[in-house]
């Protein structure tokens, strides 16, 4: 079974949005295709089982949160 999800993220202001993708997109790999789209950071995470799709989520969203954390610092 395919499971996927996605994933809206809407940031103050584009450059914001564009620098925490840059620092997170290295890891897209296979399971993750993101983008801008104005201030919004889309992305769609896709896996085989959805057991993997939450490894993956939370993988995700755990690195978001850190590149966030350190754009509100500067």
């Amino acid at each position: 079974m395919d499971a996927s999800c996605e994933i809206k993220i809407d940031f103050d202001d584009v450059e914001k949005a564009r620098t925490v993708l840059k620092s997170i997109k290295v890891d897209d790999f296979d399971f993750v295709k993101s983008q801008i789209n104005n201030n919004i950071l889309e992305a769609v995470v896709k896996s085989k089982s959805i057991s993997s799709l939450i490894h993956t989520l939370d993988d995700y969203l755990a690195c978001i949160s850190v590149a966030m954390k350190i754009v509100d610092k500067n």
